[in-house]
């Protein structure tokens, strides 16, 4: 399923180098979660987890199924951050977005 990423970020970058923070956010969210095809169905199911659960802290009561679910996406967002900011840096001040379509 092919979809599309956005980055906001604080400071100012330029273009090139949004549009390579956005491939390495691309690879390593591909890579954590096995297929570029897993993406956007994990990416959703997790948000619709959020939705039930709201902003409660973890732990939530969820089945196993949706414990490996939200543990997975949670490890590939964060590797995902990692890989377009950088480990180092802080993190609260760059937010991204999926949806679906062309990417």
């Amino acid at each position: 399923m092919p979809y599309t990423v956005r980055i906001f970020h604080s400071e100012d970058v330029s273009d090139a180098e949004r549009a390579a923070a956005v491939q390495r956010f691309r690879s390593a969210l591909e890579a954590c979660l096995g297929d570029a095809s897993l993406v956007m169905p994990v990416h959703d199911a997790y948000q619709r987890l959020l939705h039930i659960h709201g902003e409660r802290a973890r732990p939530w009561d969820l089945s196993p199924a949706e414990q490996v679910l939200a543990d997975q996406w949670e490890a590939a967002e964060l590797a995902a951050m990692q890989a377009a900011l950088g480990a180092d840096r802080y993190m609260g001040d760059a937010q991204f977005e999926l949806q679906s379509g062309q990417g």
